[in-house]
């Protein structure tokens, strides 16, 4: 039996959080067991996938054949029949509508129904339209008999529009609605995160009032307006919790940071082939100026692929030694941490190489720390970062560890900042010296659209690179149909052509594949064969042509491809006429570290032609000789990740060439690739990624704590919205500090603290 609502608390708050199954009967089991729904907070937060206009209602006889539907009709007749196969009645009754269309509801079961199913009631049905000898029919469909006085069961579904709701097994839509009308009826006024004179400002209605706006509106402009004002409130309490989260951090004071004009980043300046374009002079000039103040840093630096991020942030770490203090680098991966030690300590030179035999004595040591490095080699690391020896430390999340010590931590680098959570870089800034806060620069490659900018990075300063540095040449994107043989041979002939002209290639593979099935092509375990043509395959194959060409023609021709593995694609390489004769190596994340950093100084030493690697190389990795990359099953990636992959080549001065293959199996994974090879502007190609990709897709978990979607927001959408909130967010946050004057809104920050604390605790 349903209950009431318990007594409100002084802010009203338990409302919210009263347990569902304690109020709406039936429907609250289903809920929590199907939807994970237990309060009425969660309730009202399912919002309608649409609406249907109950005053243009759809006539009985244009309903689609097997889905699920809502109609109101009168009941003409109702007949109780005997079963003529087995024993037992069924009863039968006919509804029609106002365009005189008539559905037929059977129930095999006509006890209890009989009495409420009688001619002239009005009923509101739903259940799955189906067929009986040329008669529409719902079979023991969920239904309510209106009143006459206008109450009762369904009497909402008249009163306005009809939200629908994506369909839950065990929950009739009729149920769902009287469990929403129960909430909405007893629900009194609810505490409110948004500020009274932010919601007069930007003309928004109460919380409550928008619940009933969205779930019983009368028109498109109710649900539209109830729907805004709840988008409004997610991104302003957003917006409060960074604006709070920054006023926390600048409340620690930096040392300011400060070179000598003539100091190292002047000396590594000087040691540069290159000079900095203007942007990049821009941009350092905002560091230093950072670097120089007693607020600690906030900044996110992103750019394209190769405009020279890590160059600024080597400058910028430069700075920081040259003032006495430490930086620490934090890489995603232990190919890319490696990778930033070694081409900075190429960059620096004797500089790099204080207190060694031929090192500068104004220079400096680089320390590298991951998780797989020999004990030895990990405790002169740990050493060098805890005496101060190494002036600039890099690592993967080995850094984050309680026994990493810093002597002086005076700025925090994370690159490829989507790769980890706010939780990771809070615990690298913890390693700084008491009383004092390190600066911090995040660094991504990934283009960001303003509204993900401001949503998941409001709290920091941003600073963009948008020109490549001179001499890098334009990379050259074409998309590969698998089923085209023609096509295919050019691909694998012109990879071999790049590489007797001097240059080097990636192939990029989706997964791993298995290594030891060398002996076993065509295997079940095995992905795909290499997509060439037959005639190659079978020339290059041997014995083993047929079953190559089997294997291939599973990958490329049937309706559910395998996707491509390393090994699998490497040893068909190693077998192709075209490639036979190239020096080929893998290269996936489970390889023991040694033997990673062993293939890639291979590669970029140029004793390697053929790169077959997954995606561990899709970040910070510099061969300038490569210069042609072919991404095998391309449509299973992103645009961002295609954008970021192909980043890899033409790196050198020379024209890069990337060549994505796919199956075709995917309609919108194809016009994926086609928008990709289209244009190399990765903030363009940002926005569209955006837009076909779910938010929690592009925020990632580690953004959002344990929530991996927004509710509301759509990113694409809501830029102004997402605008006026930051503004009225950080007003009120600067006015408020403590938000003594705001309970409402610091009672939902606190609850959005405590929900990340316990999605953190869980691991």
């Amino acid at each position: 039996m349903a209950r009431h609502l318990r007594p409100v608390a002084d802010d009203g708050s338990d409302q919210l959080d009263a347990p569902l199954r304690d109020i709406v009967g039936k429907g609250g089991p289903v809920l929590e067991k199907t939807r994970g729904i237990r309060t009425v907070g969660q309730l009202l937060d399912w919002l309608p996938r649409s609406y249907l206009d109950a005053s243009r209602p759809v006539a009985f006889r244009e309903l689609p054949h097997g889905e699920d539907v809502v109609v109101v009709g009168t009941v003409v007749s109702a007949r109780t029949l005997q079963m003529r196969n087995r024993r037992g009645r069924r009863l039968v009754a006919d509804v029609s509508d106002d365009a005189g269309g008539v559905i037929q509801l059977t129930f095999f079961k006509p006890w209890g129904h009989e009495e409420r199913l009688r001619p002239g009631a009005k009923v509101v049905c739903s259940g799955q339209i189906g067929h009986w000898r040329d008669t529409l029919q719902l079979t023991h469909p969920d239904y309510a008999v209106l009143s006459a006085a206008g109450s009762g069961s369904g009497q909402w579904l008249l009163d306005g529009l009809v939200p629908v709701y994506t369909a839950t097994k065990g929950l009739s839509p009729i149920v769902h609605g009287d469990s929403l009308d129960l909430v909405l009826h007893q629900l009194q006024e609810l505490p409110d995160p948004l500020p009274e004179e932010v919601r007069s400002s930007v003309g928004l209605p109460g919380l409550l009032e928008a619940y009933r706006l969205v779930h019983r509106p009368r028109t498109e402009a109710d649900h539209r307006r109830g729907r805004w004002r709840l988008a409004f409130q997610e991104a302003f309490v957003v917006q409060a919790q960074l604006a709070r989260a920054r006023r926390s951090a600048d409340a620690v004071p930096a040392v300011p940071r400060v070179a000598r004009e003539d100091g190292l980043p002047h000396a590594l300046r000087q040691r540069l082939p290159f000079a900095l374009t203007d942007g990049q002079e821009e941009v350092l000039a905002e560091i230093l100026g950072d670097l120089a103040r007693e607020v600690p840093m906030h900044r996110l630096l992103q750019g394209e692929v190769g405009s020279g991020k890590t160059v600024l942030a080597l400058l910028a770490m430069l700075a920081v030694v040259e003032a006495g203090g430490q930086a620490a680098l934090l890489a995603p991966t232990e190919v890319l941490a490696a990778q930033h030690h070694r081409s900075m300590t190429m960059l620096l030179g004797p500089l790099a190489e204080a207190g060694m035999l031929g090192g500068a004595a104004e220079g400096t040591r680089l320390a590298l720390l991951t998780g797989s490095q020999s004990t030895a080699d990990r405790r002169e690391a740990l050493l060098d970062a805890a005496s101060g020896a190494a002036g600039i430390v890099v690592g993967t999340h080995a850094l984050i560890q309680d026994h990493v010590q810093f002597a002086d931590l005076g700025m925090v680098v994370v690159d490829e900042q989507h790769r980890f959570g706010v939780e990771q870089r809070d615990a690298l800034r913890a390693k700084a010296r008491a009383g004092s806060s390190p600066h911090v620069l995040v660094m991504t490659a990934t283009p960001i659209p303003r509204t993900v900018a401001m949503t998941v990075f409001g709290d920091m300063e941003i600073s963009t690179l948008r020109e490549l540095p001179q001499g890098r040449r334009p990379i050259s994107s074409f998309v590969v149909q698998a089923e085209r043989s023609g096509w295919v041979r050019r691909t694998w002939e012109r990879v071999a052509e790049e590489v007797r002209g001097g240059g080097q290639a990636y192939v990029v593979c989706p997964r791993i594949g298995e290594v030891d099935d060398a002996d076993l092509p065509g295997s079940a375990q095995e992905g795909p064969g290499l997509p060439i043509p037959p005639t190659d395959q079978a020339r290059s194959a041997g014995e083993d042509g047929a079953d190559l060409l089997e294997v291939a023609a599973a990958g490329a021709g049937s309706g559910i491809p395998s996707l491509h593995g390393v090994h699998q694609v490497a040893r068909s390489l190693r077998e192709l006429a075209a490639t036979r004769d190239l020096r080929i190596e893998v290269l996936h994340g489970r390889m023991p570290a040694e033997d990673k950093d062993a293939v890639m100084q291979a590669y970029a030493a140029g004793r390697v032609d053929v790169l077959v690697s997954t995606t561990v190389i899709e970040v910070g990795v510099d061969v300038p000789d490569a210069t042609t990359m072919v991404v095998l099953d391309a449509d299973r990636f992103g645009i961002s990740q295609l954008h970021q992959l192909r980043g890899r080549v033409g790196r050198g001065g020379r024209s890069g060439l990337c060549l994505l293959m796919t199956q075709g199996q995917d309609p919108e994974g194809v016009a994926r690739l086609e928008q990709v090879a289209a244009t190399t502007d990765g903030f363009e190609l940002a926005r569209l990624d955006l837009e076909t990709r779910q938010e929690g897709d592009v925020l990632g978990a580690t953004q959002s704590g344990g929530r991996r979607t927004l509710r509301f927001l759509r990113l694409a959408r809501d830029e102004d919205l997402i605008v006026a909130a930051h503004e009225a967010a950080w007003r009120t946050v600067e006015a408020d500090p403590e938000l003594a004057g705001h309970p409402a809104l610091a009672a939902e920050l606190d609850r959005l603290d405590q929900a990340r604390a316990a999605f953190l605790e869980r691991g």
